[in-house]
C-alpha cells in the first residue's frame, strides 16, 4: 500500500529528526510528576508534528492532483530523486542564499519565536502546540516526505502518507524525549553523520518510482488522469 511507504520513510528518517530536532526534544518543559504524565507529554508533542504533516499533505496534495491530470508525477519523482542525490554529492549547488527580510525568514523568525515562548511553560497541552508548530520548522527530511506525499491518488492518500511519516518518526523521537536527562547532544551530532547516507538512498527510491518500472512499491506503474470534456 503505498501510504505505508509514509511510515518507512519516518522510521528510516528517524536518526535525521533525533540529528536535526534532537536539541528541541531535549529541551521540551515534560512533566516532572508521574511517569504516566511524562509519557502523555512526550505523545502529544509527537502527535502535534504528524498533525501539521497531514496537513501539509492535503496541501501539497491538491499539488500532486494537477501533476497527475497533466502526466507529470513521473518526472517529479525523478527530478526530486535527483535533487536528493545532488544535494549531498553536490552540497555547494544547493545553498540557499540568506534574504533576511524575506517573507519566509520572518515567518521562520516568527516560529521560532512562538516555540521558544512555549518551551517556557510547563503543561501537557502546551506540548501538543509545541509540536504542531515544530511541524511547520524548515525540515530537509519533511521535504522527502512531501515529495512522496505529491505522488498520492487523492488528497486523503496524502494526508495519510504525512501522518504516518509522522508517526514513523515517533518511536524514536519519544525516546529521546522521555530520556532527554541521559542523552548528550554529542550523540545527536554523530548521528547527523549518516543523514546524508540516508539521503542518497531515498533519492535512489524516488528515480527508481519514477522510472515505471512495474515493480509494486519500489516502481509502481503511473497513471496520468484523463480528463473528458465531451460525450459522444
Amino acid at each position: 500500500m503505498f501510504v505505508v511507504e509514509g511510515f518507512v520513510i519516518g522510521i528510516l528518517g528517524s536518526l535525521h529528526c533525533v540529528g536535526m530536532c534532537g536539541p528541541l526534544a531535549l529541551a521540551l518543559p515534560l512533566p516532572h510528576g508521574s511517569a504516566l504524565q511524562k509519557v502523555l507529554g512526550a505523545l502529544l508533542y509527537n502527535l502535534g508534528r504528524a498533525l501539521t504533516y497531514g496537513l501539509l499533505g492535503l496541501i501539497f496534495g491538491l499539488l500532486g492532483a494537477g501533476f497527475k491530470l497533466s502526466g507529470l508525477q513521473q518526472w517529479v519523482s525523478i527530478a526530486c530523486g535527483v535533487l536528493m542525490i545532488g544535494s549531498v554529492l553536490l552540497p555547494s549547488l544547493f545553498k540557499m542564499p540568506k534574504f533576511s527580510n524575506s517573507p519566509s525568514t520572518k515567518i521562520y523568525a516568527s516560529l521560532k519565536s512562538k516555540i521558544g515562548a512555549s518551551l517556557q511553560k510547563r503543561s501537557v497541552s502546551n506540548l501538543f502546540l509545541i509540536g504542531i508548530l515544530n511541524g511547520f520548522l524548515p525540515c530537509g527530511l519533511v521535504y522527502i516526505a512531501l515529495a512522496g506525499a505529491v505522488n498520492a491518488s487523492n488528497l486523503g492518500e496524502s494526508a495519510l502518507f504525512m501522518v504516518l511519516f509522522g508517526l514513523g518518526t515517533l518511536p524514536l523521537m519519544f525516546m529521546v524525549a522521555y530520556f532527554s536527562n541521559v542523552i548528550k547532544n554529542k550523540l545527536l551530532t554523530r548521528l547527523r553523520l549518516v543523514v546524508p547516507i540516508f539521503i542518497i538512498l531515498l533519492g535512489i527510491v524516488f528515480i527508481l518510482r519514477g522510472l515505471n518500472l512495474g515493480i509494486p512499491y519500489v516502481s509502481p506503474k503511473f497513471e496520468a488522469e484523463k480528463v473528458s470534456c465531451c460525450h459522444p
